[in-house]
């Protein structure tokens, strides 16, 4: 049964000839081309070719002793070698310069191609932007994602290759804290979550606030994560890392996030926030504002920030000895120290009274007034009967 052919026009372009049509124009330069003229050209050249080749095989047989003869029974992937187009034997006389970049070093890994599959019951993404060489530089941040991950490993059963360190002290120039390394990351992290899933992400540098373009924040401000190249890259605001960290996560998955920076109070853009007063007592506040679902697709997700959004945070030596972010070394701080199974509400009191109590010892601070750590959630709930587990 005829079927269509392909035909190429002398300007280049391919085109469908339909079955049994003897011309057929093309449509950018409208040349004509007559289909029954080419066939017939094609099949004289056909019919030369096996001529000649079948002369050829004649002289060889005559030519060649009989030990050759092996070469002429050759199957025929062997015959495919010895009709090698042009373009074959250029390949095989390539310069110098050709082989070298054969032999030249393979590209760096891609980005987590070192980790397993992003399918591990426990995970986490640790980022710590110290800003070198800036006006703007930090301290501890780096020290703040090596403690965090210390601690996972040693106090919360986190496997070690399950976690994701993105900071300037990294080799791989894939797991440096830029704008687009950590978009990755975070993708990565709730990949495929699924029940029963603890995610963690732990942030410590730069926090900035910036104008809300979209509608949905009540002050109309949107917070902001500082990457590393946000000079020419810009921002990661909270739109952003809501869309990626929250709203993906499914029914039975748990994010956990620990933000130490400044503008840090709801840069994940959780519909509620836990306001609490210095007696203990709490109130929650609803944060929703537009008409974007802020929440998740049926997990939960909970964040400890540094200060509110309007507000300032710190690194301090007074824990240490040594800078560290305030608001990481107080959580890790709390959870070992509260007992088993605490309580957020627990966890949340404890901040609190190291931070007050570090910046009481301080001369002086980073900024004019004390900030104090802040709980959001993707939902309400009661902070003293709900135990906090990772």
């Amino acid at each position: 049964m005829s079927s269509q052919r392909e035909v190429r026009c002398r300007c280049g372009r391919w085109m469908w000839a339909p079955p049994g049509a003897g011309a057929i124009q093309c449509s950018t330069c409208h040349t004509v081309t007559q289909l029954h003229s080419l066939v017939d050209a094609l099949r004289g050249a056909h019919r030369m070719i096996y001529g000649l080749q079948q002369l050829r095989r004649q002289y060889q047989q005559q030519q060649q002793p009989p030990q050759m003869m092996v070469a002429q029974r050759s199957p025929p992937q062997m015959m495919v070698a010895q009709r090698s187009p042009p373009q074959m034997m250029v390949a095989q006389r390539s310069p110098p310069q050709m082989m070298v970049a054969q032999l030249s070093p393979p590209p760096p890994p891609r980005l987590l191609e070192a980790l397993p599959s992003p399918f591990g019951k426990k995970r986490a993404v640790l980022c710590g932007v110290n800003y070198r060489g800036k006006s703007y530089s930090l301290k501890g941040c780096i020290s703040d994602a090596k403690s965090m991950r210390c601690f996972l490993v040693q106090h919360m059963g986190f496997p070690i290759e399950s976690i994701l360190m993105l900071t300037e002290d990294e080799a791989c120039p894939q797991k440096i804290p830029t704008k687009r390394n950590m978009r990755k990351a975070m993708r990565w992290l709730v990949e495929g979550n699924g029940a029963r899933d603890s995610l963690f992400f732990h942030y410590s540098g730069h926090g900035a606030q910036q104008k809300d373009y979209d509608g949905d924040e009540i002050d109309g401000q949107d917070e902001a994560l500082i990457p590393l190249d946000h000079e020419t890259e810009g921002k990661i605001i909270d739109d952003e890392i809501n869309e990626i960290l929250v709203r993906p996560l499914v029914h039975g998955a748990k994010l956990h996030a620990v933000i130490d920076a400044c503008n840090s109070g709801t840069v994940l853009d959780l519909p509620f926030v836990c306001r609490m007063e210095r007696n203990g007592s709490y109130d929650w506040e609803h944060q929703g504002f537009g008409r974007i679902y802020k929440g998740t697709d049926g997990g939960g997700a909970f964040c400890f920030s540094a200060c509110d959004d309007d507000e300032a945070s710190g690194y301090t030596p007074v824990f240490t000895g040594k800078n560290a972010g305030a608001m990481t070394y107080s959580f890790i701080n709390a959870v070992k120290t509260a007992g088993p199974a605490p309580t957020y509400g627990q966890l949340l009191n404890l901040m609190c009274s190291a931070i007050l109590e570090a910046q009481s010892r301080l001369t002086y601070t980073d900024s004019d007034e004390s900030s104090e750590p802040l709980l959001t959630s993707s939902e309400k709930f009661n902070i003293y009967a709900t135990k906090f587990a990772l």
